[in-house]
């Protein structure tokens, strides 16, 4: 049985297939605790979740749909048996997205027969979590993959950099920049990308807090 705080249909707000309608499913629980965190309210002990099977959300997805799935939290990684239902909805014909902190290791998800796809932080300075980070993960990353930075200063965008450069990422899988949302102009990220030729690295808005209040849930 799976901890889920809420599921919606909306659109991709990042990564390389933003602007597509998905269907997220949104898991209780993190073992981080980053400054800028958005969800802070899904990981909270006492915050309401129902507890669903794999058979149930399979046919929660189904009935919206919807083909790309997206598995977000809290982290999803922290769900006993979410690599079965990875698979399950992969069967059904879904795009799985896994949307992960980048502190557990994926190695296992990476070789499965039904590999979903992984957005995998790299949190930087600000967001007071880069000790946590598991660099191993770079190793199972794919060309449908991507790694996103979320950066509040230039010391991050700095950071960011330094990554990118030492793990030689551009190589492996997609790479986006976000700003932390109210804490550094996206002008500031884009001059930055430029002044140090940033070639094949994007910067990226969350979309959908530009549509509706950046505050509000279920979108």
């Amino acid at each position: 049985m799976y901890d889920v705080v809420e599921s919606f249909v909306s659109i991709n707000g990042e990564g390389p297939h933003a602007g597509e309608p998905a269907i997220f499913i949104r898991f209780k629980g993190c073992n981080l605790n980053c400054i800028y965190c958005d969800t802070k309210w899904a990981n909270c002990a006492d915050v309401q979740s129902e507890k669903m099977s794999a058979e149930e959300l399979c046919v929660l997805v189904r009935n919206t749909g919807i083909r790309n799935a997206t598995l977000t939290g809290g982290e999803p990684l922290l769900q006993d048996g979410i690599k079965e239902l990875i698979e399950s909805l992969a069967v059904q014909g879904c795009r799985v997205e896994i949307e992960t902190n980048g502190s557990i290791l994926i190695k296992d998800l990476a070789d499965s027969e039904h590999r979903p796809v992984f957005t995998m932080d790299y949190k930087l300075p600000s967001s007071e979590m880069e000790e946590t980070m598991c660099t191993e993960n770079f190793k199972y990353l794919g060309i449908h993959d991507s790694v996103k930075f979320v950066s509040g200063s230039i010391a991050d965008l700095e950071r960011a950099r330094e990554i990118i450069k030492k793990y030689s990422l551009i190589k492996k899988c997609h790479i986006f920049i976000s700003p932390v949302f109210g804490k550094i102009d996206p002008a500031e990220i884009v001059d930055f990308m430029i002044k140090n030729k940033m070639n094949y690295v994007r910067l990226q808005l969350q979309l959908h807090k530009f549509i509706w209040d950046p505050t509000r849930r279920g979108v």
